[in-house]
């Protein structure tokens, strides 16, 4: 893929996000969500790709979707066939409330290499490079934090972990508090959480917990890019969920599938902060324009370039509807 398009991806994260900050705090996720969406979908058609959706948002809650199968990009000529991973509002409730990383994300791999994961949950850990090839999902979360512990040469108690606060999580936070590390729970939004394992200024070290699995796709992707590990595994909540996964080609229900498996081949990864967080700032307006602030990555150089960038609203393309 031709790397110049990393900054291109840039710009439909960008329209998304200014689009779903004008909701922000405003208490209305759908319509946050709805317009992230629409300046998202219409953002894509500069893009001189021939792109398809193979990782959606929005189906397990009803909300509006770029959904999986839909075409967009330029498509003309000799566009670069790649499929793509999106959320245009990771993190809806997150915007409507106001709260911190709420953010707009896609990601692109070549044909073919992304897991065609089903909207059901995925069970997860991830941390940043230095606990790759240490992390181990089938052991409990005790044994992988002294595992970590120890390839960060530190103590249990220096770590954070950062659990997605959930009733299901009860054991899960009760184990990590009796190991001695400290946790950051989080109400929404373990794709941001998962990235922040790998920037040592936000104090996390690794994410443990179950959250959903096209998300598990997108932060496989990020960490890809910077070399971070994660292991996942899905969790299904009915016989239905079970049957899609295996209509889109599930063969193995108890599959460990690590960070390779997740997003192969060569990946792109652009990220655009909708609220103040712990990895991207949010979009701030003001008179006539906005700033905003993004992170654009690529697996096969270990680029990661942070953008920020001041919009004036009378010279730039009107995304929003």
């Amino acid at each position: 893929m031709d790397r110049n398009l990393a900054l291109e991806f840039v710009r439909v994260t960008e329209a998304a996000a200014i689009a779903s900050a004008r909701w922000m705090g405003r208490g209305d996720a759908k319509n946050a969500d709805q317009a992230a969406v629409d300046a998202m979908r219409k953002a894509f058609d500069s893009v001189r790709i021939e792109g398809t959706v193979v990782i959606g948002e929005g189906e397990r809650d009803e909300a509006p979707m770029l959904y999986i199968g839909e075409k967009v990009g330029k498509r003309d000529g000799d566009c670069p066939k790649v499929d793509i991973a999106v959320d245009p509002l990771e993190g809806t409730n997150l915007c409507a409330t106001g709260s911190p990383d709420a953010i707009a994300v896609i990601a692109i791999a070549e044909d073919g290499k992304f897991l065609n994961a089903p909207d059901t949950y995925m069970d997860k850990i991830a941390v940043g490079p230095a606990g790759r090839g240490v992390i181990d999902i089938t052991r409990s979360p005790t044994w992988n934090l002294h595992a970590l512990a120890g390839a960060k040469r530190s103590r249990v108690e220096d770590l954070t972990a950062i659990i997605l606060d959930r009733p299901r999580h009860k054991e899960l936070i009760e184990e990590v508090r009796k190991a001695g590390a400290r946790i950051r729970l989080i109400t929404d939004g373990d794709v941001a959480a998962a990235i922040a394992t790998c920037k040592e200024e936000t104090g996390i070290d690794i994410l443990f917990g179950i959250g959903g699995a096209p998300e598990g796709v997108l932060a496989a992707a990020a960490l890809r890019c910077v070399g971070g590990d994660m292991q996942g595994r899905l969790k299904y909540r009915s016989d239905d969920e079970m049957r899609r996964a295996e209509k889109m080609g599930v063969k193995d229900h108890n599959r460990i599938y690590k960070v390779e498996d997740l997003a192969q081949g060569e990946v792109m990864f652009s990220a655009t902060g909708v609220t103040d967080g712990a990895f991207l700032r949010g979009v701030h307006f003001f008179g006539g324009g906005c700033t905003t602030h993004s992170v654009v990555m690529r697996s096969k150089s270990g680029t990661v370039r942070f953008i920020e960038a001041r919009h004036h609203f009378d010279r730039k393309p009107n995304y929003e509807t």
